[in-house]
């Protein structure tokens, strides 16, 4: 019995290190054209702001959930200081583009030609995202979307929005 407690505090210790490492780990910076204007955007460009950075693709079926749910968080928090940057993954600019008609989408879209950032960021599934602080720290990754996360991200927004120093 006391042998399984120790065993138990050892993993929470473990788990609580390997978050607390995770969130200090530096975010790999880019610089990549803007999908449906002229110019780029970098990470440095949303400094100090809450970033929900997301990776997508057109033959993605949860991006097609998730791309309105983010609009709908832009819209809601963005005053208070949240930004939503989404980079598309697909070989073609036109397919990305077919697959934004119909959405109204105002949060920066990006378009990453060579396939850099997946592996800089370790992306293995679609849509991945990575939730940052003010600082620029990774808070939190989330992969696949499904009915239910909008409350989830909701939450964690909140809570990053309202953190000093954060």
């Amino acid at each position: 019995m006391m042998l399984r407690s120790a065993f138990t505090v050892l993993c929470l210790a473990v788990v609580f290190l390997w978050k607390a490492t995770a969130f200090a780990q530096p975010i790999p910076n880019f610089d990549l054209p803007l999908l449906d204007r002229a110019g780029t955007l970098s990470l440095a460009d949303v400094k100090g702001k809450v970033v929900y950075l997301d990776f997508w693709a057109s033959w993605c079926g949860p991006c097609a959930v998730s791309l309105p749910e983010l609009e709908k968080l832009r819209r809601r928090f963005h005053p208070q200081g949240f930004e939503v940057v989404a980079i598309n993954l697909d070989n073609s600019q036109e397919d990305a583009r077919r697959f934004l008609r119909d959405k109204q989408i105002s949060y920066p879209i990006l378009f990453d030609r060579q396939q850099r950032t997946p592996e800089q960021f370790g992306v293995a599934g679609m849509p991945t995202a990575f939730l940052l602080d003010r600082q620029g720290r990774l808070r939190e990754t989330h992969t696949g979307f499904k009915p239910g996360d909008t409350e989830k991200l909701t939450k964690m927004i909140q809570q990053l929005l309202q953190e000093e120093g954060s």
